[in-house]
């Protein structure tokens, strides 16, 4: 994989960029919502909650908004409803985009989306049409500069993570769903470990790399996807090469 960049990690500098203007507050605040409505308000019995709100902390929301977002998932106030819907499609280059939302009114949001696709060169497709490019999975995310690669892979076998991989300057570690719980916990009990991120989502079998103008649109698809108020997250198949993430960055 050297040599190259995926789309997780471009995707995560861009989400600390994000934080820095507060947008993220908003997205991470409907999935609290819907984690207390769907679980409870428990973050002890509530997995999914547990690690929203994880994540608002790692973004510095304060704690006041976080119990907000819980109690109107809980039901305690009112509030708007959110529905959880995934949308499928194809990029440039043919590559597979998996958009997880989280919308309020999805006959606003499904437009949107989709003219964001065809912009840049892409289309929304049909429900199947991406997903068996794909597997859910559990991705835990830690600075390389932690430990080292045969360390972290013996910790994470014995918690049940199936890979490590080096990816840029951070390892990263996936694991079945069933294992999620065991290896989230095992790595945030090691000493010296403190993942940059981690989350429950759509990991692509195989990747492809593109090149100048398809790599530029799938890196342009993805961004405005990102920058959408009602996607919480973005899963695409491709690696782009390090000249042309260059060239990007300008």
């Amino acid at each position: 994989m050297a040599g190259h960049s995926h789309w997780a990690n471009i995707a995560h500098k861009k989400a600390a960029i994000d934080a820095k203007r507060g947008k993220v507050w908003s997205k991470l605040s409907r999935a609290i919502i819907v984690a207390a409505k769907h679980g409870g308000p428990d973050p002890d019995t509530n997995l999914k909650l547990r690690y929203a709100i994880n994540d608002a902390k790692a973004i510095s929301m304060p704690k006041d908004n976080i119990e907000r977002a819980i109690a109107k998932g809980a039901g305690d106030t009112s509030g708007d409803n959110f529905e959880e819907v995934l949308y499928e499609g194809h990029g440039p280059g043919g590559v597979g985009i998996m958009v997880e939302i989280l919308t309020d009114n999805r006959n606003r949001t499904a437009p949107e989306v989709r003219k964001i696709f065809e912009v840049c060169g892409g289309k929304l497709g049909a429900t199947g049409c991406a997903a068996w490019m794909f597997e859910r999975k559990g991705l835990v995310v830690i600075p390389a500069d932690q430990t080292d690669e045969e360390s972290l892979l013996e910790l994470a076998v014995e918690a049940g993570g199936d890979d490590v991989r080096l990816v840029g300057d951070c390892f990263h570690v996936t694991c079945p769903l069933d294992a999620y719980n065991d290896l989230t916990a095992a790595i945030e009990g090691a000493e010296g470990l403190t993942p940059e991120r981690q989350l429950l989502g759509y990991l692509p079998n195989e990747t492809v790399v593109l090149t100048g103008t398809d790599a530029k649109n799938a890196v342009k698809l993805m961004e405005r996807l990102d920058d959408h108020d009602d996607v919480q997250q973005v899963a695409a198949n491709f690696e782009v090469d390090e000249a042309t993430l260059a060239e990007i960055a300008g």
